[in-house]
């Protein structure tokens, strides 16, 4: 936490399976007590009458199509590592296979380009490489913490990638510096991973960087690269400066709290060649 500086991932969450699928039904429910029946009658699975019930399930066809997007973004943005993040030794059917998915698109798709961890000689990476790792899930919380300038890209399962995104957030100054964006095959969507925060309407005070940084974000994803690199620098820029929203400004001795908008032009002003 003292030293921020030493992560910079970018996350990979994929975002239509999992249990945010929303397969689910509360105890007591004519659903639920139907379901506990033909799993115990077709399984043999004993589960308590009065338990709420959800499905969880992760394919094969997203899960690649997720992965390939990760890597294409890792070669085109010269990153050095994508690591799987998953729970398979105990889920093995569903993000056990997910870890086996994303290796065979490592393998497949990718093989002229990539490294798999175990194959690497000492520390050194081959030129123009891409190391492959896989970590399970509650052991990388440990690690971004510990040894967060060994990671790169993270690619994990929808439920996990909600969790470790907003701790890794939290290390760099918390969620409302967190930019974020939901990218399909024909659609994509750039906003804050915050949300909205309705309660701070009006107060001109929240941190507006996650915001900024989405459209720094969709300025990238649409070639404006020039322009996504003006946008952050003028971020990095207003934050070394002092001069930042209330969330921050509480964390440093150096800080000089001021508002949203002002915040804003503290970045503007930051932009290279810009004063």
């Amino acid at each position: 936490m003292k030293h921020p500086e030493r992560l910079d991932v970018v996350i990979f969450r994929e975002n239509v399976e999992d249990v945010y699928a929303g397969l689910e039904w509360p105890e007591g429910s004519q659903e639920a007590k139907t379901l506990i029946r033909v799993l115990e009658e077709a399984f043999g699975w004993e589960i308590p009458d009065d338990a709420g019930i959800g499905i969880k399930f992760i394919s094969k066809g997203n899960t690649k199509r997720f992965v390939k997007r990760a890597f294409d973004y890792a070669i085109t943005h010269g990153r050095k590592s994508v690591t799987f993040i998953h729970k398979g030794n105990i889920m093995k059917y569903t993000e056990g296979a997910f870890r086996e998915w994303a290796y065979q698109v490592a393998r497949e798709d990718y093989g002229d380009v990539v490294v798999m961890e175990k194959d690497l000689e000492g520390d050194s990476l081959p030129e123009g490489k891409i190391v492959v790792k896989d970590r399970i899930a509650d052991a990388m919380f440990q690690l971004v913490l510990l040894r967060p300038e060994e990671y790169d890209v993270l690619v994990l399962p929808n439920l996990n990638g909600d969790y470790l995104s907003d701790a890794c957030a939290a290390q760099v100054g918390g969620i409302g510096m967190a930019p974020g964006a939901n990218i399909g095959e024909e659609v994509a969507i750039f906003e804050a991973t915050h949300g909205s925060a309705p309660k701070y309407a009006g107060q001109d005070k929240v941190n507006p960087s996650s915001l900024i940084l989405s459209g720094a974000m969709m300025f990238d994803f649409m070639g404006w690269k020039e322009v996504a690199r003006l946008i952050e620098k003028g971020v990095e820029g207003a934050i070394r400066g002092g001069k930042v929203t209330y969330d921050l400004a509480r964390f440093r001795s150096d800080g000089i709290e001021v508002s949203c908008s002002r915040f804003a032009e503290e970045i503007v002003h930051n932009f290279p060649g810009i004063r």
